[in-house]
C-alpha cells in the first residue's frame, strides 16, 4: 500500500493456480540492494553510455545505500519508488517525483525518472504493470501530466511509451560531463493522466 494516499497502488497478474503473483509495489528499504543489481544489470545490458561510466566508479554497495536513502528518506512525500516484482524477486524499478524540469508546474506535472526492467524478466508484462503503476501513483499524487526522459536513440522504449499513450512534447536536452567525453541525447515525452 503506498503511504499517504487515498487508495493502494498495486498492480498484479497471476499465473496459475500455483503462481505467485507478478505485481509492482512500493519498494522496500530491504531491497535496495536488489534494486541496484537490477539497475547495474540494464546499464550493461544496454549500453547505456552514461551507465558503464558509472558502473566502473560505483560499486553496488554504494548504489544500494543510495536506493536505501531514496526509499527509506525521500526528499518528499510524492517522491516514490516503485519494484516490479515477480516470484518474490524484484525484477524492475521505476521512482516518480514532481516534474524537475524548469518548465514544469510542481502542482500540475509529475515524472518518471529511472524506468527498468531487469534484462533476463523483459518482455514478460512487468514493464506495462510498471508504467501503468506510475502513472497511478502520479495521478494519486495529484498530477495532471507525466514526462519522462529517454535516450534519443532509445527506439524500443519509445515504441513502448508511444504504444502506451506517451508521445513527444519537442523538449530535448543533452545530459553528460565534457570532462570524461560522455553527451547523451534526449527527448521528452508526456501524457496527460487526470
Amino acid at each position: 500500500m503506498l503511504v499517504g494516499i487515498a487508495s493502494p497502488i498495486v498492480v498484479s497478474e497471476q499465473h496459475g493456480s500455483d503462481a505467485r503473483p507478478d505485481l509492482v509495489r512500493l519498494a522496500l528499504p530491504a531491497e535496495a540492494r536488489a534494486i541496484a543489481g537490477v539497475q547495474r544489470r540494464a546499464w550493461d545490458a544496454d549500453s547505456e553510455p552514461v551507465g558503464r561510466a558509472l558502473l566502473g566508479s560505483v560499486d553496488l554497495d554504494t548504489m544500494a545505500e543510495v536506493w536505501h536513502a531514496a526509499i527509506s528518506r525521500p526528499p518528499e512525500a510524492r517522491c516514490r519508488v516503485l519494484v516490479a516484482v515477480a516470484d518474490h524477486q524484484v525484477v524492475g524499478l521505476a521512482t516518480t517525483l514532481p516534474s524537475p524540469d524548469p518548465d514544469s508546474d510542481i502542482s500540475a506535472d509529475g515524472a518518471i525518472e529511472e524506468f527498468v526492467v531487469d534484462p533476463t524478466a523483459r518482455r514478460r508484462g512487468h514493464g506495462s504493470r510498471l508504467i501503468h503503476a506510475c502513472v497511478d501513483t502520479l495521478r494519486a499524487d495529484g498530477f495532471v501530466r507525466a514526462r519522462h526522459w529517454l535516450r534519443a536513440e532509445d527506439d524500443p522504449r519509445r515504441v513502448f511509451l508511444s504504444e502506451a499513450g506517451w508521445a513527444p512534447d519537442g523538449a530535448h536536452r543533452e545530459i553528460g560531463s565534457d570532462e570524461d567525453g560522455i553527451r547523451i541525447k534526449q527527448v521528452r515525452l508526456h501524457t496527460t493522466i487526470d
